[in-house]
């Protein structure tokens, strides 16, 4: 539960960063405070999908064959 809510926590830091930066792309300390933020987000990603399966079913992450995601609890199936 700690790795998801770091996750959002992260996510929410990188949206936020993301609209500013739109506005203001010439701010360099927020250019690398989104960087910063986008590679723990991803390690953090990593981390989780190596645990306890994909965080978006989609596009994103790589499956092996056969088809692997439907072998996954749901996530209203995992307990906390």
């Amino acid at each position: 539960m700690d790795l998801l809510r770091k996750i959002q926590e992260l996510s929410f830091i990188a949206i936020e960063l993301t609209l500013y930066l739109d506005t203001h792309p010439e701010d360099q300390n927020a250019l690398v405070q989104y960087n910063t933020v986008s590679q723990q987000l991803n390690a953090l990603k990593q981390a989780y999908e190596q645990q306890y399966g994909p965080l978006i079913a989609y596009g994103f992450t790589p499956s092996a064959y056969p088809w692997q995601y439907i072998n996954e609890p749901w996530p209203w199936q995992i307990e906390y």
